[in-house]
């Protein structure tokens, strides 16, 4: 018998008596197995100095069930694409092997240590020390990958990490060493600054009191402060006792605060500044003013996690500038780009320094946290923005900036990402100039299936890419 299909409010659609999540359809629609392809079609030229690999992840659930599911929690999946010698050599995928991920399908889980009740990993790939990591916030510990991603190793780091890590390790380029605001559901009452040193050995934790159990996807780092955003979205027990898979919700009696933590120091040192009620997911940047202000750059939203779960419910107000003052603990808020935008990236050689560029997402206005076809590219010391259109019903991710040698200037290099197809159901890796950012691209590997829209990846230079 045909089934009739009606759109009710959330974006859902509704198949009889089955409804079909957001984020399980359409261009969300999980992939059903793991590739190995080697014949890539390319078109351009690949830079001849790109050696090494394009690794990102996302979430995709082999059973999930459409009434129960968070688009943030499920099973990771790891995409990668080689490229050696002005070649596209590979591109694999290949699931996370939480327990969960590893019975249903009848394989054997990842061995190594495990960390709390979840050893789901799906958020971020980065390269810590010289080893990649597939990594998540406020549960598992790190998946070390090899290089083909075919041997994973559940890792605490040599045993030096104590608990959850964080989705977004930041690498301080004046240091080397790696910082993270790390957070777990099962310790409402405290959150941790962790620092990896250069080795990947992690050498602090240091605790920091809160309230409510705030979710703290990312941090910043100065050449004098950790920065910690503690904003209204906290673990709700009533999510969680009514089942939901993530259960964090918007908090209106959470004070919203960004702490200024000098670097070496412990939380009766912070600095807490007060900032109107807002969350970030993501930072582009922040760095020290002589007259001792901070600049932290965000993209922001007014609410989140206020509505109906299974995903963002609310639509990004822009990237705009926090100034915090440490004298006075006020914040004054600027937007840079109203526009609605996401997942802002950096030359990351300029971390925690002053810069000039930032690269964003064009997101829609209609809550689905979904791309707009478009990428920004923002100058941040002259104002204006770029834009760089792929067309219609071409869907891009979030791109990253790749230095084209070891002196590049800020914008010198390139910016690469995956870039679905929504008309032929398909995936380019794009590579673009960045220096010419509206131009057409340098070269595109064309993959013939879609690569769902995942969150986080990084390009990992060097190895051999085999």
């Amino acid at each position: 018998m045909a089934s009739v299909l009606a759109t009710i409010d959330d974006g859902e659609v509704e198949e009889g008596q089955r409804t079909a999540h957001r984020f399980l359809t359409g261009i969300h629609r999980p992939m059903e197995q793991e590739l190995t392809l080697t014949e890539l079609e390319v078109r351009g030229t690949i830079p001849q100095t790109l050696c090494g690999r394009y690794l990102r992840t996302g979430p995709n659930p082999i059973a999930p069930d459409p009434a129960s599911y968070h688009w943030f929690t499920g099973d990771g999946m790891v995409h990668g694409l080689a490229i050696r010698d002005g070649k596209a050599l590979w591109y694999r995928n290949r699931w996370i092997g939480s327990h969960a991920n590893a019975a249903a399908r009848g394989t054997t889980p990842a061995p190594g240590p495990r960390h709390g009740p979840s050893d789901t990993v799906n958020t971020n790939v980065v390269d810590l020390a010289g080893r990649v990591f597939a990594v998540v916030e406020g549960g598992s510990y790190p998946v070390a990958l090899s290089e083909t991603l075919d041997e994973q190793h559940y890792d605490d780091f040599g045993g030096s990490l104590a608990g959850a890590f964080t989705a977004h390790p930041h690498r301080d380029p004046l240091t080397g060493e790696h910082h993270g605001i790390c957070y777990e559901g099962r310790c409402p009452n405290e959150i941790r600054h962790v620092v990896l040193d250069a080795t990947g050995t992690v050498v602090r934790q240091e605790p920091i009191a809160v309230e409510h159990g705030p979710m703290i996807h990312d941090c910043a780092i100065t050449a004098r402060y950790v920065i910690i955003l503690d904003l209204p979205v906290t673990f709700s027990l009533a999510a969680h006792l009514a089942g939901q898979p993530l259960p964090y919700a918007w908090n209106s009696a959470h004070r919203a605060r960004v702490g200024l933590m000098p670097k070496g120091s412990d939380q009766h040192a912070i600095i807490w500044c007060d900032v109107d009620p807002a969350y970030v997911f993501h930072v582009a940047n922040a760095f020290d003013l002589p007259d001792g202000l901070v600049v932290l750059d965000v993209c922001v939203y007014p609410t989140m996690f206020a509505g109906e779960p299974g995903g963002p419910d609310a639509t990004s107000r822009g990237l705009e500038r926090w100034t915090l003052d440490p004298v006075s603990g006020t914040t004054i808020v600027d937007t840079i780009d109203a526009a609605p935008q996401e997942f802002p990236r950096i030359d990351e050689r300029r971390f925690g320094q002053t810069y000039r560029y930032a690269y964003a997402l064009a997101t829609q206005s209609d809550r689905r946290f979904q791309s707009a076809g478009r990428l920004y590219k923002h100058d941040l010391v002259e104002g204006g923005r770029e834009v760089h259109d792929f067309g219609a019903d071409r869907h891009p991710g979030e791109f990253v900036f790749v230095p084209a040698h070891e002196d590049a200037g800020e914008d010198e290099g390139w910016l690469i990402g995956f870039v679905i197809d929504e008309r032929t159901d398909t995936t380019e890796l794009v590579i673009l100039n960045a220096a010419r950012f509206e131009g057409a691209p340098v070269a595109t590997v064309r993959l013939p299936h879609r690569v769902p829209p995942g969150f986080h990846g990084n390009w990992i230079n060097g190895g051999n890419t085999q």
